[in-house]
């Protein structure tokens, strides 16, 4: 009887350790999951660059800003990660007449933050107006190409080695401060500049597919959710170019995995995502919608 007694004696102390081992390893793992950072690409031309307002902004979304910022950084064209807000630009003043402006990754921060609010966030944005993917965004970029797609200054910027350049300088300084990091997805808001030309408008349904397989190699995430902004400019000597580049972008997103499409209206009215009178740059309505829409596009991938 003793024995018997003995022999329940440990099994329960046993099954008591391994509960107790079990609870430490399930809280060890909630806590590595609620330190990782979230980390999210973006990339693109103008509108992705932003011509928002942020002295315009409503109150009610500086207040929601400024509970979230805390938990999300944002690196700007390969510039030191700071607290989500807007940048300065004195293009921005001249042109507009403000110069704290801001782009989707304003809303993009702030609706993730709100939606998970135990976790962290880091937004990486490369941005440059009047760019092109056959041109400057290309992943095997040359200098003939830039020069037949591009302007001025804009002939030399290789942006997808820039881009690439800035996502592994932010990460090494994760890697090295022991941060544990997820790449959750990638914006795009570009596609108007090879919308202006033929040969670059019909490229672009292989430029786009070619450019998200080497996003995902380069990062290392076989499926990284990729989202696609569609352009609805009017300008350029291609008249077809923008319905061109329109349609190539939702057969990209009908037929390739993880990948997803913000649609818009072609009405000069622009009522679903309001422009700036110069009809092309979304403004500070619609910078705050395109944010939202690209961060609820998201949300599935990651929920």
């Amino acid at each position: 009887m003793k024995i018997l007694l003995l022999i329940l004696s440990c099994a329960l102390c046993a099954c008591v350790s391994q509960t107790k081992v079990h609870s430490q390893t399930e809280k060890l793992a909630s806590q590595q999951k609620e330190n990782t950072i979230s980390v999210v690409l973006l990339a693109g031309q103008s509108n992705m660059e932003g011509a928002g307002n942020f002295d315009a902004l409503e109150p009610s979304v500086k207040q929601r800003l400024s509970k979230v910022s805390s938990r999300v950084m944002l690196s700007n064209k390969g510039d030191k990660a700071v607290p989500l807000s807007f940048t300065l630009s004195p293009h921005k003043k001249e042109k507009y007449g403000f110069e704290k402006a801001f782009g989707p990754e304003l809303m993009i921060g702030i609706t993730l933050a709100e939606k998970f609010p135990k976790k962290k966030f880091l937004l990486i944005k490369t941005a440059y107006g009047g760019t092109s993917l056959y041109g400057a965004w290309s992943t095997n970029w040359t200098a003939e190409k830039a020069k037949s797609s591009e302007k001025g200054y804009k002939q030399d910027l290789p942006l997808y080695k820039m881009f690439q350049t800035s996502i592994k300088e932010q990460l090494t300084l994760l890697d090295q401060q022991n941060v544990p990091y997820k790449v959750i997805g990638m914006a795009w808001m570009q596609g108007e500049n090879d919308a202006a030309k033929e040969f670059t408008s019909l490229s672009y349904r292989d430029n786009l597919v070619e450019f998200i397989q080497q996003n995902r190699r380069d990062t290392k995430v076989a499926d990284m959710p990729f989202i696609i902004g569609q352009i609805n400019s009017t300008y350029g000597r291609f008249k077809k170019g923008p319905e061109v580049v329109r349609q190539a972008m939702v057969d990209v997103a009908n037929t390739k995995k993880n990948v997803s499409i913000i649609l818009t209206t072609t009405n000069s009215d622009w009522e679903d995502f309001p422009k700036h009178t110069d009809n092309t740059h979304y403004n500070t309505l619609g910078q705050v919608r395109l944010g939202e829409a690209f961060a609820n596009k998201l949300l599935p991938f990651i929920l």
